[in-house]
């Protein structure tokens, strides 16, 4: 029987530690590596060489849509699988974006998980079929990658000088990016501004 290798990442240490446990149960899937920080997805991943990275969306560092989309550069033989506790479509649409090759809620039966895997592995494409249908008639993002990313991380709290720091842009650059966003999204402020793009799934 051909053992798929599987990548991990979820920062959740009590749910991490379940996932591990639950893959590890079949006799097909060794997790080779499991880590709880976006930004720490592609350099074990480099290491380890996984057939498959399960991926949560919502990740310190950076978002798992984003590792996502640089293991599709990087490694393009590892197949993604995002978990997400969101159903939204838009988050779907953003995960197509990052070219991710399944997209599974984290309340899923069990079972669903090791056949994603499975189902990834082959080159398959494995998305929720309610939620596909769903994403069909939402509303794209009417921001760039770059934008959704600052608002983002504005989101979790951190200001524009953080953002500067973590994105290698200017503060004066940041601030320009959170004005674009503003008045895209025909928003009041930025408060206002995450709350339509975390409604719409543009965001975690």
């Amino acid at each position: 029987m051909l053992e798929l290798k599987v990548l991990l990442a979820e920062d959740v240490h009590m749910i991490r530690g379940a996932l591990v446990a639950l893959l590890e149960l079949e006799p097909d899937l060794s997790v080779v590596a499991a880590v709880d920080r976006g930004d720490a997805i592609l350099p074990a991943a480099l290491e380890h060489r996984p057939d498959v990275a399960i991926i949560d969306i919502d990740l310190p560092g950076i978002s798992g849509l984003t590792a996502a989309a640089q293991l599709h550069e990087e490694l393009p033989g590892c197949h993604t699988l995002i978990l997400t506790s969101l159903g939204r479509p838009g988050t779907l649409r953003r995960a197509l974006t990052a070219r991710v090759s399944g997209f599974l809620l984290k309340d899923a039966p069990p079972d669903q998980l090791a056949e994603a895997v499975r189902g990834v592995a082959a080159g398959r494409r494995v998305i929720d079929p309610q939620l596909a249908l769903t994403a069909w008639d939402s509303q794209e993002s009417p921001l760039s990658p770059r934008e959704l990313e600052v608002l983002r991380l504005a989101a979790q709290g951190a200001d524009a000088a953080e953002i500067a720091g973590l994105l290698y842009l200017s503060k004066g650059t940041v601030r320009n990016y959170l004005t674009a966003i503003v008045s895209k999204l025909n928003a009041r402020n930025r408060i206002d501004a995450m709350r339509i793009a975390e409604d719409a799934g543009w965001i975690p």
